[in-house]
């Protein structure tokens, strides 16, 4: 389809004209992602051409044609000029029924018939894609005030408009994620959190049988409708955002703690696939992860439900549930700072913060030592699966699983290497400045940890380095005379020195603090000062 021919159909005024040959080119283009260069100029015509078809026309049909032509074409970000501008975004904004500073028209609440849905929905794709790539479309989009517009169109949005509710949700999504300043404004004047909090409700059919505790799913409880589903995930990933902004003296702990409520209520849930669920379960997880962890307390303290003894009367159902996703996020092996740096987050903090959810992980993670034949990173259990993850590449992986693991043994170095050896912990423990021992700076409960009978009797042939029982090996210089083995250790010295003069290698120490420093200035540290009581003679 020559864009030339429809461009001067454009000039032409004929909108029936237009529409059919958009129609054709919507058809010909619906999965095109990656357009001619040599077309660009005609393209950016063609966008302010349907600009001005959008304006003059009131048929439906013809708005929506246009509309999904302009969705087609806002996928190549070099076009947008004629959009990301002040009439551009008010154009739009005013389609999909969202009033916005500047806009000068009376817009309908709801559309009426399916036709004006239909142009309501591709006019917030556009939006979406106009924002997503365009910086200056964003810019326009914060003057006119286009996400307190979009708070104010989610208050009227009716279930039944699915698509309508779910597209404006991903444009709120889009602003919060894309402009930090939109972010404050949200939380303090648009009331966005509690309505986010309202269309989770809603969508969740939550049912409050306590403060912040939700009437459990029964075994027969459906699974989440894939609608459903779909706006709960994007009304989470926006709360995500509004949410990590400073909360001080903005939001009160109930607002927050409905919100830990809800995410409890998800994650006890279940949708039509696992994948889904999974996905759910993820943004559920990461929303959590912003909350004060104070608020956390309602993971755990469901009166009505009840708990376990063990655990001082609490409900440990969830802190199982975040246990089962990040080991099944492991088992994946892929996108560990993604997917498993939140959850691995999540549980630290929770764990830091609050003893029973301690205690319970450390049961389960860190169960009594019995068989110490192999070592902590060989084998198929959640704590193998950590001990492996603390020589992982990527440093935020391996911090966090490191910091999981030590909270769990409540900051004590000395558990810590029961648990993992010296060598996996060394990065951890340089890191805290902890080579030497002691405790980190968290205070936790004084109950004790007992050793197993049988790690009693294992423990004085345990590596400390490696953290289990080493088959004895053959000694190398055991068959050697004194005079070759002054000869190796001297060839040693020497090899080692080369190796330092040409800084290859840097020989270190460990200070009284417990940090790394070069070995001269370690061991002028630790020596002693010199007496000052010495003979004149």
């Amino acid at each position: 389809m020559s864009l030339t021919t429809i461009l001067s159909e454009i000039d032409g005024g004929d909108d029936k004209g237009v529409e059919k040959l958009l129609q054709k080119y919507n058809t010909e283009n619906r999965h095109t992602f990656a357009f001619d260069h040599k077309e660009e100029n005609a393209r950016i015509k063609f966008c302010q051409g349907l600009l001005t078809v959008l304006r003059r026309s009131d048929h439906p049909l013809c708005q929506s044609t246009c509309l999904e032509t302009l969705r087609i074409l806002s996928r190549d970000k070099r076009v947008l000029g004629p959009v990301a501008t002040k009439e551009g975004i008010l154009t739009l904004a005013g389609l999909a029924r969202i009033h916005v500073v500047g806009h000068d028209g009376e817009l309908l609440e709801e559309a009426q018939s399916a036709e004006e849905e239909r142009v309501v929905v591709e006019a917030l794709k556009c939006l979406c894609n106009v924002v997503f790539n365009s910086v200056p479309a964003q810019q326009v989009g914060t003057e006119v005030k286009l996400a307190e517009g979009l708070c104010a169109h989610l208050h009227s949005v009716s279930s039944s408009h699915h698509e309508v509710g779910l597209f404006s949700l991903r444009l709120l999504f889009l602003l919060s994620a894309l402009r930090t300043d939109v972010r404050g404004m949200l939380r303090k004047e648009a009331g966005a959190v509690r309505l986010l909090t309202d269309i989770l409700e809603r969508t969740l059919d939550v049912h409050w049988v306590g403060p912040y505790e939700a009437t459990p799913p029964k075994p027969e409880t459906l699974p989440i409708s894939p609608e459903n589903n779909e706006l709960a995930m994007e009304a989470l990933k926006a709360l995500f955002n509004i949410t990590m902004s400073d909360s001080s003296n903005e939001d009160n702990d109930h607002q927050l703690r409905l919100i830990a409520g809800i995410t409890r209520h998800l994650l006890m849930l279940k949708t039509n696939t696992e994948d889904k669920t999974e996905e759910a379960h993820s943004h559920a997880i990461n929303l959590l992860s912003n909350l004060p962890v104070r608020c956390l307390d309602v993971l755990i303290d469901v009166p009505v439900q009840g708990g376990m003894e063990t655990y001082g009367g609490k409900n440990v159902d969830t802190v199982q549930i975040l246990l089962d996703f990040m080991e099944k996020r492991i088992d994946k092996g892929i996108n560990y700072k993604e997917g498993l740096t939140p959850v691995l987050s999540l549980m630290t903090e929770s764990s830091r913060y609050h003893r029973e959810i301690r205690r319970y992980l450390k049961a389960q993670v860190l169960p009594p030592l019995k068989d110490v034949k192999e070592r902590p990173e060989i084998g198929s259990t959640v704590r193998n699966k950590l001990v492996r993850l603390m020589t992982h590449i990527d440093m935020a992986v391996k911090q966090g699983a490191a910091e999981f693991l030590f909270v769990l043994c409540k900051e004590s170095v000395d558990n810590l290497l029961k648990y993992t050896g010296y060598g996996n912990a060394a990065g951890l423990l340089m890191a805290r400045g902890l080579l030497a021992g002691g405790r980190g700076e968290t205070q936790y409960s004084s109950d004790e940890d007992s050793d197993t009978e049988e790690y009693k009797s294992a423990k004085p042939f345990i590596n400390p380095i490696t953290g289990h029982i080493e088959h004895p090996m053959p000694n190398p210089m055991e068959e050697m005379t004194e005079e070759q083995k002054d000869y190796e250790a001297q060839k040693l010295v020497s090899m080692i020195d080369e190796l330092s003069r040409k800084e290859l290698i840097r020989p270190m120490g460990v200070r009284k603090d417990g940090t790394l420093a070069p070995l001269g200035e370690a061991i002028h540290e630790c020596s002693p000062p010199p007496s000052s009581d010495s003979d004149s003679d």
